[in-house]
């Protein structure tokens, strides 16, 4: 049932008499502590915050001295007492609470300056459990919701950002009535990120993939110009997530980046992580969150040259993702073609100074790879609802491949099938790829008929081997990958015809002994992996 209201209206201007301090990240706390004093503020803080205060020499009480009981279990219990909460609930203007303010001694809260245990921190540093539970905050959060609540008298910051705010907001000895509801709608946001992140981190420790109710959260990094298009707005926010990408990337150079960005260097990351570092440089070229071009090779500027010999026009103010260290030669070959953004794990002196040349090209070193097979969420909205599923994490590495052809695969066309299949993960549905040598001959994306994704890669292996000087396109030879399994053979009968000498696909169609067929009257190996990967 819900509560009456007091009908008390909210006044503009409350003055701050009495603050509490409560912080865990005491950054910039000092010098807050002290603007407060010179303006006649009454200090009140907790543990290590009032030792801070008391140490830079502060006149500060401690938070017993309003609740009349000390702090006690190890400091778990010291702020979760009417003293406090009734000092920060109290509605300043109603005689009953007056009344019981006079009563028992309680002394009003004008503001609070209170954030927490740093739960977030210690989840993704992989802490222990008894560890991550007992950075669960539960004092810290119900003083900020209380605060929050009465912000018709209370104002409450959580930010440490904000305090140069509060102390220009406090030149007149109070604060407005449109700053307090500003600060409490930013309380409410905080503690419903914390509490999201404490949520999902049960569920993963507790192994329930789907839990009653999943709440998702993130800070702000960034207000973007515009979403996808200019129309739209949009803002970057990071979870705090320890996996390397574009979320904990440091720019180097170039302009901020804009919401697609963002979005297709992402999508080339983490394609590039498929290929281990050690085993052999990488390149991926991305353009709407498609690649367009996919390579390896003994040195990373012909894995470059490679890559972006699949299809020279679309990389045109494409992304360009790396495996290894950027190097001066490899730089100097990105720069003759205009590129939007350039994210590799690290970047060399003389690779920084090439870039440099290019002041608008993104320039983005991650310090390490993610690991692809790290499992993890991923989640999309839609009309009422959000859609939420683990990531996909599938490596044809790790799969039994099964042969379902009279002619088994040779050596280098399971090379090159395998090579296929990690780029098909990463192209959306429906999903084509032609590869040969370690490189992409031929790319289909996105389409509604999985034969016009067969043949529409096709013809751009064709374009690509014109305007290579190539007597032959490089699907002739080719392994040719599908995402989800062929329906009919016509899609088989399409890439058979674009070159392809063997296929690798999930299987699992009820018209698999008709493609295995056409397989086989063809002279071409096939796989079954038994795993999809649908990308919408």
């Amino acid at each position: 049932m819900a509560v009456a209201s007091k009908k008390i209206p909210a006044p503009n201007e409350v003055p701050v008499r009495t603050a509490l301090l409560s912080v865990s990240d005491k950054t910039g706390v000092v010098a807050l502590a002290r603007a407060l004093h010179e303006k006649g503020v009454r200090l009140v803080s907790t543990g290590g915050t009032h030792k801070a205060l008391a140490e830079a020499g502060l006149p500060v009480s401690d938070v017993s001295e309003l609740t009349g009981f000390p702090e006690v279990m190890d400091g778990r219990v010291k702020t979760l007492h009417p003293g406090v909460h009734g000092g920060l609930l109290a509605i300043r203007d109603d005689a009953e609470h007056q009344a019981a303010m006079s009563a028992h001694g309680i002394t009003a809260i004008d503001l609070a300056v209170i954030n927490l245990y740093p739960f977030e921190e210690v989840r993704a540093q992989g802490g222990d459990y008894p560890t991550t539970v007992e950075n669960i905050d539960i004092g810290g959060p119900a003083m900020i919701r209380a605060s929050a609540k009465n912000h018709a008298y209370v104002t409450i910051v959580t930010d440490p950002a904000d305090y140069p705010v509060l102390i220009e907001e406090l030149s007149s000895g109070a604060t407005t009535y449109a700053f307090r509801q500003k600060m409490a709608a930013k309380a409410y946001a905080r503690t419903a990120a914390y509490d999201a992140a404490i949520s999902n981190w049960f569920a993963e420790a507790l192994d329930t993939p789907m839990p009653r109710h999943r709440v998702l959260g993130g800070v702000l990094k960034e207000e973007m110009r515009y979403g996808e298009n200019p129309h739209q707005k949009a803002g970057f926010y990071v979870t705090g997530e320890n996996r390397p990408g574009v979320a904990t990337a440091k720019l180097l150079q170039g302009k901020q980046l804009s919401y697609n960005n963002i979005n297709d260097t992402d999508a080339a990351f983490e394609l590039v992580a498929e290929f281990l570092p050690e085993k052999a440089p990488a390149v991926a070229i991305i353009k709407h969150a498609n690649p367009c071009g996919v390579a390896t090779a003994p040195t990373l500027v012909e894995a470059y040259r490679r890559a972006l010999a699949c299809d020279t026009t679309s990389a045109f103010g494409g992304i360009i993702a790396l495996n290894q260290l950027l190097d001066a030669e490899t730089a100097e070959e990105i720069v003759k073609l205009f590129t939007e953004v350039i994210i590799a794990p690290e970047v060399s002196d003389e690779a920084k100074a090439i870039i440099a040349r290019k002041p608008n090209l993104r320039l983005l070193t991650t310090g390490a790879l993610p690991d692809p097979r790290i499992p993890g969420l991923s989640a999309k909205t839609v009309s009422g609802g959000l859609l939420v599923q683990t990531r996909d994490n599938g490596m044809v590495e790790d799969l039994e491949l099964k042969v379902v052809t009279k002619r088994a695969p040779t050596a280098q066309e399971l090379e090159d099938m395998k090579f296929a299949f990690k780029v098909a993960k990463h192209v959306k549905s429906n999903a084509v790829v032609y590869a040969k040598d370690g490189q992409t001959a031929g790319i289909g994306a996105g389409q509604m008929s999985r034969v016009d994704s067969a043949r529409i890669a096709a013809i751009k292996a064709e374009d690509a081997a014109k305007a290579l000087g190539l007597a032959t396109p490089l699907t002739k030879g080719s392994a040719v990958a599908s995402e989800a399994f062929l329906p009919f053979a016509d899609g088989l009968l399409s890439a058979i015809a674009a070159g392809a000498t063997a296929v690798i696909q999930p299987g699992g169609s009820m018209r698999d002994e008709e493609v295995i067929a056409a397989a086989d009257a063809h002279g071409v190996a096939m796989v079954f992996t038994g795993m999809r990967h649908f990308r919408h």
